[in-house]
């Protein structure tokens, strides 16, 4: 039997990287990290586990095609704006409330009282448009 790992981390500087074969990882998050991201493959694989810190609204919308994501507000207050169809949907989420997001749904936080979200996404295949474009025209 492996030997548990000892390491501990700041959640919001270290992101956890959940493999489909059950392996974790930490990957050191940083502000380029979503550059790295959409260069580096092996990110995305399985999902991430993350914190981040909310001070101002999302810029962009946001879809994630490949599965679900679980957002879970640890403080602060938010508002996580949902498209399905042609209706825009707002959530609120407050400390302890948490909300599933179905594949494939655009979405974005708009930030009520500063905040930090943890999030659980397979972030593989993201998508993201700026927020201007209210009308987001689906995937032909």
């Amino acid at each position: 039997m492996a030997e548990p790992k000892k390491t501990v981390f700041d959640l919001s500087a270290t992101y956890v990287q959940l493999a489909d074969n059950g392996a974790t990882r930490p990957v050191e998050a940083g502000t380029d990290f979503w550059t790295r991201f959409a260069a580096q493959a092996d990110l995305g694989i399985g999902r991430l586990v993350w914190t981040a810190a909310q001070a101002r609204d999302w810029p962009n919308w946001e879809m994630n095609p490949n599965g679900d994501a679980v957002f879970y507000l640890l403080s602060g207050a938010v508002d996580l704006v949902l498209i399905e169809g042609d209706i825009e949907r707002s959530i609120t989420l407050r400390p302890n409330n948490a909300c599933i997001v179905p594949r494939g749904v655009w979405h974005r936080v708009i930030v009520q009282k500063p905040a930090n979200l943890l999030g659980i996404t397979r972030n593989a295949g993201r998508e993201l448009r700026p927020v201007e474009a209210k009308r987001v025209e689906p995937k032909r």
